[in-house]
C-alpha cells in the first residue's frame, strides 16, 4: 500500500500542475470542449484512486470539485472567471491535503465544509448566477453584487448561506432592501488569506524525485554507453599489454564507473512484462461472456523484466495468441463435459529468464490444432502434394498455420481465428530476434513457446577459443571452468565415440565446439582442454574449447538475417581488440547435441496418459554380455574407480576400505571379472550407515528417458528390458543387489514386518510442484515396488479423479501455488468424491503442531518431513496396511 500511495502522490503532484495551466487555458478559452473533458478526466482519475486507497477527505473535495466540473462538459453551465477561481480554491485545498499526505503518511485533518457546500451549490443551481439555472429557480434579476459576495467570501457560515439562498427568492425590491447587513457579515480580506494559504503549499518533494523521460532519449543514452563500453574494453585490452603504465588506476576508476554506468542505463529501460499483460484479463472476461465459455487465465511471472522496447514490440502478439487460444482453442462446457474435461477451461500465461533470454509460454488445454483439416487445407492450398504431407511429422504440418492467410477455422469470427495473422505473430517476434516454437496435441491443448534473445544489451560474458576462433558464451548460463589434462586424474573419457566427464558425483555430456561448427584445427589432440560446464534449466553439459580468456562486458548485437535460422548463435560483439566474435546460445548448443530441447521445458498438456509417462535420469552401464544396463540415477550415490588389487576378502566376501570402513562389493554378474588387475567402475549406494558397491565394467552415460518395461524379467537382479537411447535395455533391480549384502537393509522400512509384496506394483499419487522432489522421490518409489504417477499440481489431480483415475495412496506437498494442499484434501474428502476412501500422506519441508492438526482435520491420514526418505517409505507401507485392515473390518461389519 505503501508503493501505492507513493505512485498515487507522483501522479496526483503532476496532474494538479497540469490543471492549473489547463484551468488558465480554459478561463481564456470558455468553449473549448476538449480541454474541458481533459480537465474532467484528471479529476475523474484523482477522485477513483483516492477511494482505492482509502482517502475520504481528499475524495470528498475531488468528487464535488468533478461534478462541477461535468456540469462544464454538459454545456449546461457557462464557465465564468468566478467558477474558475472556484475550481483553482479546489485545486489549492487538494493540493494542501496531499502535502499533509506526503509528509505524514497519512491525510491531515482539516474542514472543507465551506469549500464543499460553494462547489455543491454551484453543481445544484443555488450559486444566485443566472447563467447557473440547473432548476430553473434562479431570477432573471441583477445579481452581480450577490455573485461577488459569492466570489469574495470563500469561508462562509452555513447561516450567511442559508441568507443567500433565501435572498433569490424574494423579488427584487426586497432583494434591494436586505442586502447590505449580509454584505457586511465578513470582510473579503481573511478570506483572501485562506485562499492564498492553500495556493501557497509546498512543492511536493515526492514528485521533485521522478521524471518522465521520452524513450527515444534512453534510447539514445543505451547506444552512447554501449559505444562507451567498447572503449573502455578496448583501452583495458591496451592496459593489459602495459601493465606498468600510469593510466592503471585511472583506467580501473573508468572501468567501475563506466559498469556503473550502464547497470543504471539497463534498470531505466527495464519494465515488468506484467505491464504488457494488464489488459488480458479483461479481453479473457469479456471473450468468455461473448462465446458463452468459462475460461479461467492464469499469469505467472508477471514481474520478469525486459527492455521496453520489446515489450511495446510483444503486446500485440501476445493479445492476438491469448485470443485465438480463448476463441478457438477452448471448447464449449458441454464439449469439454463430454471429453471428461473440467468444463471451465485454462490458458496460462508464464515468462521466465533463462540462458539470458526471456521465455513467455502460451498453453491452453482445449482441443489442439486439427491435424486433418490442416493437411486438407496444405494441399487445396498447394503447399504441398498429398504424398509429401504424408510423408511430414506432426509437427511439421502444424507450423503450416504460420503461413501467410493460412487457418483452418470454418468460419471467421470478429474475435479471432486460429493461423488468421500467425504469420504476422511471427514476423513481429523475428523482428527482435526472437523466435516462436508451437507443440501442439489434438483433443489435449497447445502450447506456444517465444523466446526473446538479448538484442540491445550490455551481458557479462566469457571469452573462449577454438581452432584459432574466439566466441563468447553468456556468464550466466556458465556454472563452473574446469581443466582437463591427458597426464592428470582430471581428463576426458569416450566411449562408443561420445565424450564424457566424470563431475564429481556424475556424468556430465561433453560436446567439442570445434567438432560442433565443422572447424579445422591443427593443435594437438593431447593437449589440455579446457571444459565449460553450462546448465541450461535442470541439464547440465560440457563444452570443450581450446583456451579460455578473461570475462569481458560486452555489447550483445542481433545476428544478420542470413544467420537467423543457425541456433547456436544468439548474437554478435566487437571486442576491445577491434575484432568480431560470435556469442554462443547455450540452448542451441544444447540442442544441437540432441541431449535436450527447449520446448520439453513446457509444461505437460492436462491429460492422464501424459502425466503417468515422466521422464526418469538414469545411469546407463555395460557388462560382460554386451547389453546395457539402467539404474535410477538418484539411488546412486557416488560413482568411484578402484584398483581390483585392493579388493580385500572378509568371511568370504569382497570388500574395500572406503572412507574409513569396510564396503562390501558385488559383481553385478559373473562376466566381471574382479580377480582380473586394473581400474573396475563401481556404482555406490549409500543409506545413512549402510554403504556397497555394485562393480560393473563400464560406465557409459546418463540419459532421461521414460522408463516403460516391456518385458518382465527372468533374471535375478533385472526387473525387465525398456527401450532406452534408442536399445534394448535391462532395467536393474537395486533391492536384489543391496539385500545380497545386507539383509537388514530395508528392515526399517517395514518391510520384513508387513511382507515383500506389499508394496509392489501398488499405485501413488505424488503431487508436488518442485521438479526436483518429484524427480528425487519418483525412482525411490519404484524401485520401492511402487507404480508412481506425478502431478504438478493438485488441479491436474482433480482433473484425474474426474477422468476416472484410481490409486492406493496419495502423497501430496503443502505449499504449492493455485491450490494448496489442505485445500486439495478437501476436496479429496467431499461427499461424492471418487477418492474420498483413498489415504493420504501429506509431505512439508516444515510444519508446526497447528499445520499437523489442521492437515489432520482436512482429511490426511499422516504428515511427514519432506526430507525423510525412511519415513516416507515406512510411513507409505503402515498407511497401506492399516487402510487395508479397516476395509477389512468394513467388509466383515457389513457381512455381520
Amino acid at each position: 500500500m505503501d508503493d501505492l500511495i507513493g505512485e498515487f502522490l507522483t501522479e496526483t503532484n503532476e496532474s494538479l500542475g497540469a490543471l492549473d495551466l489547463d484551468m488558465v487555458r480554459l478561463e481564456q478559452n470558455p468553449n473549448d470542449k476538449e480541454l474541458i473533458s481533459s480537465i474532467f478526466r484528471l479529476m475523474h482519475t484523482i477522485k477513483g484512486t483516492c477511494g482505492f486507497l482509502g482517502l475520504p477527505r481528499l475524495e470528498t473535495v475531488a468528487h464535488r470539485a468533478e461534478n462541477v466540473m461535468g456540469r462544464f462538459r454538459d454545456g449546461d453551465l457557462k464557465v465564468t472567471p468566478s467558477y474558475v477561481t472556484l475550481i483553482f480554491e479546489s485545486f489549492d485545498r487538494i493540493k494542501t491535503i496531499v502535502a499533509g499526505l506526503e509528509e505524514t503518511g497519512s491525510e491531515p485533518q482539516g474542514d472543507d465544509s465551506a469549500l464543499i457546500e460553494k462547489l455543491d451549490a454551484v453543481y445544484e443551481g443555488r450559486d444566485g448566477n443566472p447563467d447557473n439555472d440547473k432548476d430553473g429557480s434562479a431570477s432573471d434579476g441583477d445579481n452581480d453584487e450577490l455573485q461577488a459576495l459569492f466570489n469574495s467570501t470563500p469561508t462562509l457560515t452555513p447561516d450567511q448561506f442559508d441568507t443567500i439562498v433565501t435572498v433569490p427568492e424574494t423579488d427584487t425590491q426586497q432583494m434591494e432592501e436586505t442586502p447590505a447587513p449580509v454584505a457586511k457579515a465578513e470582510a473579503p480580506a481573511p478570506a483572501a488569506k485562506a485562499a492564498g494559504e492553500d495556493h501557497g503549499a509546498k512543492d511536493s518533494a515526492l514528485a521533485a524525485q521522478s521524471l518522465r523521460v521520452s524513450v527515444d532519449v534512453l534510447e539514445n543514452l543505451m547506444t552512447m554507453v554501449s559505444e562507451l563500453v567498447l572503449t573502455r574494453n578496448q583501452l583495458l585490452q591496451t592496459l593489459r599489454a602495459h601493465k606498468d603504465s600510469e593510466f592503471t588506476g585511472p583506467l580501473q576508476r573508468l572501468s567501475h564507473v563506466v559498469s556503473d554506468l550502464q547497470e543504471g542505463v539497463m534498470k531505466t529501460r527495464m519494465q515488468p512484462i506484467g505491464n504488457a499483460w494488464s489488459k488480458l484479463p479483461r479481453i479473457i472476461r469479456d471473450l468468455s461472456m461473448e462465446l458463452n465459455k468459462k475460461i479461467d487465465l492464469i499469469m505467472e511471472g508477471e514481474n520478469t523484466e525486459l527492455d521496453r522496447q520489446i515489450l511495446d514490440m510483444i503486446k500485440d502478439p501476445l493479445t492476438h495468441m491469448v485470443r485465438n487460444s480463448a476463441d478457438h482453442g477452448v471448447e464449449m462446457p458441454a464439449d469439454r463435459l463430454a471429453k471428461g474435461k473440467p468444463e471451465t477451461g485454462r490458458i496460462v500465461l508464464k515468462a521466465y529468464h533463462e540462458g539470458g533470454h526471456i521465455i513467455i509460454e502460451i498453453t491452453d488445454d482445449g482441443k489442439g490444432l486439427p491435424l486433418a483439416k490442416i493437411k486438407e487445407k496444405i494441399i487445396n492450398n498447394g503447399l504441398a502434394t498429398a504424398d509429401e504431407v504424408a510423408a511430414m511429422s506432426d509437427q511439421t504440418i502444424q507450423q503450416y498455420i504460420f503461413k501467410a492467410g493460412f487457418s483452418t477455422a470454418e468460419k471467421v469470427t470478429s474475435v479471432s481465428g486460429r493461423g488468421v495473422g500467425m504469420d504476422v505473430v511471427r514476423t513481429n517476434i523475428e523482428k527482435i530476434g526472437g523466435s516462436i516454437v508451437l507443440k501442439s496435441t489434438e483433443g489435449k491443448g497447445s502450447t506456444f513457446l517465444i523466446k526473446i534473445p538479448l538484442t540491445l544489451a550490455i551481458v557479462s560474458a566469457l571469452i573462449v577459443e577454438v581452432a584459432g576462433e574466439k566466441f563468447a558464451i553468456p556468464q550466466l548460463a556458465v556454472r563452473e571452468l574446469v581443466l582437463a589434462s591427458a597426464k592428470s586424474n582430471i581428463k576426458i573419457e569416450t566411449v562408443n565415440g561420445t565424450p564424457f566427464f566424470r563431475l564429481r558425483d556424475h556424468l556430465l555430456p561433453l560436446v567439442s565446439l570445434k567438432d560442433l561448427l565443422g572447424l579445422e584445427s591443427n593443435s594437438n589432440e593431447e593437449a589440455n582442454k579446457y571444459i565449460i560446464v553450462a546448465q541450461i534449466g535442470a541439464y547440465q553439459f560440457g563444452i570443450i574449447v581450446d583456451r579460455v580468456f578473461d570475462t569481458e562486458e560486452i555489447v550483445v548485437k542481433p545476428v544478420s538475417k542470413i544467420l537467423k535460422d543457425i541456433e547456436i548463435f544468439s548474437g554478435n560483439t566487437i571486442l576491445g581488440d577491434g575484432s568480431v566474435i560470435m556469442i554462443l546460445d547455450p540452448n542451441g548448443v544444447a540442442k544441437a547435441t540432441g541431449e535436450t530441447e527447449v520446448s520439453d521445458a513446457s509444461p505437460k498438456i492436462a491429460a492422464a496418459d501424459e502425466f503417468v509417462q515422466e521422464k526418469t535420469a538414469l545411469l546407463l552401464f555395460l557388462t560382460g554380455d554386451g547389453t546395457p544396463k539402467a539404474v535410477p540415477l538418484s539411488l546412486v550415490a557416488r560413482l568411484e574407480e578402484i584398483e581390483t588389487k585392493n579388493i580385500e576378502m572378509s568371511d568370504g566376501k569382497a570388500m574395500i576400505q572406503y572412507r574409513g570402513q569396510l564396503m562390501p562389493l558385488l559383481p553385478f554378474d559373473s562376466t566381471v571379472d574382479m580377480k582380473k588387475q586394473g581400474k573396475k567402475s563401481v556404482l555406490v549406494f549409500s543409506d545413512e550407515s549402510s554403504t556397497m558397491g555394485l562393480v560393473v565394467n563400464t560406465i557409459v552415460d546418463i540419459t532421461e528417458e521414460i522408463v516403460n518395461v516391456q518385458v518382465t524379467g527372468t533374471s535375478q537382479g533385472i526387473i525387465g528390458s525398456a527401450v532406452i537411447a534408442g536399445k534394448a535395455t535391462d532395467v536393474v533391480d537395486v533391492t536384489h543387489f543391496i539385500r545380497s549384502t545386507n539383509k537388514n537393509w530395508f528392515k526399517r522400512h517395514g518391510d520384513e514386518a508387513f511382507g515383500e509384496t506389499t508394496t509392489q506394483g501398488r499405485r501413488v499419487l505424488l503431487v508436488d510442484d518442485s521438479p526436483f522432489f518429484r524427480n528425487m522421490l519418483t525412482p525411490l518409489l519404484k524401485v520401492a515396488g511402487y507404480n508412481v504417477t506425478t502431478l504438478d499440481s493438485p488441479i491436474s489431480a482433480l482433473q484425474m479423479r474426474e477422468n476416472g483415475e484410481k490409486f492406493d495412496i496419495i502423497v501430496s506437498d503443502i505449499e504449492m501455488p493455485q491450490m494448496n494442499g489442505f485445500e486439495f484434501a478437501q476436496k479429496v474428502r467431499e461427499e461424492n468424491s471418487r477418492w474420498r476412501d483413498t489415504p493420504m500422506v501429506a509431505l512439508t519441508s516444515h510444519a508446526t503442531q497447528q499445520d499437523v492438526d489442521h492437515g489432520m482435520d482436512v482429511g490426511f491420514s499422516r504428515y511427514i518431513a519432506k526430507f525423510d526418505r525412511d519415513t516416507l517409505l515406512n510411513t507409505l507401507t503402515e498407511t497401506l496396511v492399516a487402510n487395508e485392515v479397516t476395509k477389512s473390518l468394513k467388509i466383515a461389519g457389513g457381512v455381520q
